[in-house]
């Protein structure tokens, strides 16, 4: 796996190079968000690790710079912020991950290996992946989703994947951890405000004030359905 971190802090390079030896993985540094951007269009890359502060371009801008290029690479933001807001919009501008420091480098190696394993079993088989729903077609194949026949724009890799996901299992409630493990890929460690913030999101950009897709089960988590006009609040 050769891995692209675009990082300006030393002793976190000098980390992570250690761990990505022991790990077998081929990471590459570079310390300037504007180098980064032209070493990932000169070279191919299994996946990107991008610093949230970078000096001449910052990981936010970095990574909606690449997605609107449509760029497909995953893409891992590391970040001392933590709010949700701030966790939001690196999400929402195309990351498929995020993971705040100060972190666990084996708890990020964890992520690494699942945002990798998700990505290669994305990859789309040709003509089996069309799921209609009552109100939805979702296409696997182009990662487009239909919304009453209309095309629903700028959802992330991982809002698709978990509405897939749900759209595949419609009534069935599951929790957080759950939902991570089978969407993320990875093991809980403690940070289920991720869901929340891709269900809000979610929410926010299917529109469904009058038809919450996605219901709040309170003290479990979340399901998915159609058929039932609810009051989230």
């Amino acid at each position: 796996m050769r891995i692209l971190v675009i990082e300006d802090n030393q002793s976190v390079c000098s980390m992570l190079e250690m761990f990505f030896t022991k790990e077998g993985m081929n990471g590459e540094f570079v310390h300037d968000g504007l180098e980064g951007y032209h070493r990932y269009k000169s070279e191919n890359w299994d996946m990107l690790i991008i610093d949230w502060m970078l000096p001449s371009m910052d990981g936010v801008s970095l990574c909606r710079k690449i997605r609107a290029e449509k760029g497909q690479v995953p893409i891992i933001m590391l970040t001392a912020k933590d709010t949700e807001s701030d966790q939001v919009l690196g999400l929402e501008m195309g990351a498929d991950d995020y993971v705040t420091k100060p972190f666990s480098p084996l708890a990020l190696m964890a992520r690494i290996k699942a945002v990798a394993r998700r990505h290669t079993n994305a990859k789309p088989e040709q003509g089996v992946n069309l799921l209609e729903t009552k109100y939805f077609k979702i296409n696997k194949d182009t990662r487009e989703v239909f919304l009453n026949h209309q095309l629903v724009p700028n959802l992330t890799p991982k809002e698709f994947d978990l509405l897939y996901y749900f759209a595949q299992h419609p009534k069935q409630v599951f929790s957080r951890e759950q939902l991570l493990e089978r969407v993320w890929g990875y093991q809980f460690y403690g940070d289920e405000r991720t869901v929340d913030v891709h269900i809000k999101r979610l929410r926010k950009k299917l529109g469904s004030a009058n038809q919450p897709f996605f219901h709040t089960i309170w003290g479990v988590g979340y399901k998915f359905e159609e058929s039932v006009v609810a009051d989230e609040n």
